[in-house]
């Protein structure tokens, strides 16, 4: 037997068997156990090749294995997350936007502009990485409408326009280059490319600028950005 077969034969076991015990247990007959008249040396005989009905299996194979299926499993489970918009209705383009979005943004792509104004009345602007807040907050509240989206202080861009507070942070997936004459760049950590969210400018390599017509804020706009690096 060569060693795909060999894997073969012991994927067959484990995915028909609980415990190896189980596994022996199908291998021993009525018969060894009139003449043998003990489970446990039924089961080592079978352990050890003399006995059985099938391919023989070692036990640590057969554990191995077992445990490599449940990571493969539970990591499967991981990635097939459900979707915070998932079965959703929603009517605003924005939201629309965003749950379009969702899943490319688990390992971070998407840059958002908000302004509008702030439970306060202030207006308010800033440019938010998508993935860092999902990641870190449920957004259950934004898509079902209970909350708005908002800039804040620890987003990558954040200013209050009355109070004329100013803040940038680099965020997990975005370096901010705030010190440009031209105006607020942002560097994409995977593959080093500059994003620049100046309207009158081109975004940059493997980029996007998309304004967003919504009823929710007085302006938004999605950029995206595709990286070209493997991962």
């Amino acid at each position: 037997m060569d060693q795909d077969e060999a894997l073969t034969a012991v994927d067959n076991v484990v995915t028909q068997f609980n415990t190896y015990e189980d596994f022996l247990d199908s291998q021993i007959t009525t018969v060894d156990l009139y003449y043998l008249e003990d489970e446990s040396l039924a089961r080592q005989l079978v352990e050890l090749g003399y006995r059985g009905m099938g391919e023989i299996v070692k036990r640590e194979d057969f554990e191995a294995r077992k445990a490599a299926i449940e990571v493969a499993r539970l990591a499967e489970r991981t990635q097939k997350k459900i979707l915070t918009s998932a079965g959703k209705e929603l009517q605003d383009n924005f939201l629309k936007a965003l749950a379009m979005r969702e899943e490319d943004n688990r390992n971070g792509k998407s840059v958002i502009f908000i302004r509008d104004k702030n439970p306060h009345g202030q207006e308010i602007s800033g440019y938010i990485d998508y993935a860092a807040r999902l990641k870190n907050e449920d957004f259950e509240v934004y898509f079902n409408g209970k909350k708005k989206l908002l800039p804040r202080p620890s987003d990558m861009s954040f200013y209050n326009w009355d109070s004329h507070i100013a803040v940038c942070n680099s965020s997990p997936n975005y370096q901010v280059i705030a010190d440009n004459p031209e105006g607020l760049l942002f560097k994409y950590k995977r593959d080093r490319k500059i994003l620049n969210v100046d309207p009158k400018a081109q975004p940059g390599d493997n980029s996007t600028r998309i304004p967003i017509e919504t009823e929710l804020y007085i302006q938004a706009v999605i950029f995206d950005h595709i990286s070209r690096r493997k991962t």
